[in-house]
């Protein structure tokens, strides 16, 4: 009587694709979201730019209207304790912010308050339901005083740098859909620029909160000086 013979393991053949290699997998197209990868650590002395983008279709958030609604939003948020939104500028379709945060968790959290209250404030205003932002947002931790002033620069004076040549040739003025009109840093010569921003229909509302790491209160001012809202940031 014959033995039945139990299953036998094949050999398994190699043909040169599939499995773990360099460069696997499905590849970014010319427009990456953020990557989902785990946020780095965080000191409290050291402030954030954060940018926020929304999805296409949506309308530019530059409209009056919007900005208004926007910045109340803002002036009941700016400052939970261990988040402080310092400073912003509304761009068509993104939005750049310079935040303090106690640590990595307490920028996610404030991070994802500003990004709720900027969804409710765009359905709010244009009358429209469903997902605004893009993807998570981008931070970039800003650790001298250099960086911290480029920072600014490049914040503050961003309608500038969209603005191309335009910029250069026109009249000088605080972007009001910024923070310019409470940021301290002018040079003199921005004066009556700040006080024509307050005064506009709107400009009195405080959306953003004084800030308390030295780096943004005065050492940037050790990376080059006061800011001329004249320049264009590259």
């Amino acid at each position: 009587m014959s033995r039945r013979r139990g299953p036998q393991q094949l050999e398994l053949k190699h043909y040169g694709w599939g499995g773990k290699r360099p460069g696997a997998g499905r590849k970014p197209g010319p427009n990456p979201r953020v990557r989902h990868l785990s946020r780095a650590a965080l000191a409290s002395r050291h402030p954030c730019h954060v940018t926020l983008r929304v999805r296409p279709g949506v309308p530019s958030l530059r409209a009056v209207r919007l900005v208004r609604e926007v910045e109340r939003s803002f002036s009941r948020a700016c400052e939970r304790g261990d988040f402080r939104l310092v400073h912003y500028s509304i761009q068509s379709n993104h939005m750049h912010l310079i935040v303090e945060a106690r640590d990595a968790d307490s920028l996610g959290r404030g991070m994802k308050s500003l990004g709720s209250r900027l969804a409710r404030a765009v359905n709010r205003v244009f009358g429209r339901k469903g997902a605004v932002l893009l993807d998570r947002y981008h931070h970039v931790v800003l650790r001298t005083p250099t960086q911290v002033r480029n920072a600014l620069r490049y914040v503050l004076l961003n309608a500038r740098r969209h603005m191309g040549r335009k910029a250069r040739e026109g009249v000088v003025r605080l972007d009001p859909a910024s923070s310019g009109r409470w940021f301290a840093g002018w040079r003199r010569s921005a004066g009556e620029l700040v006080r024509q921003a307050r005064e506009r229909p709107g400009g009195r509302v405080h959306a953003v909160a004084w800030p308390h790491t030295w780096l943004l209160q005065e050492g940037w001012r050790r990376g080059g000086g006061l800011l001329d809202p004249a320049e264009c940031p590259g």
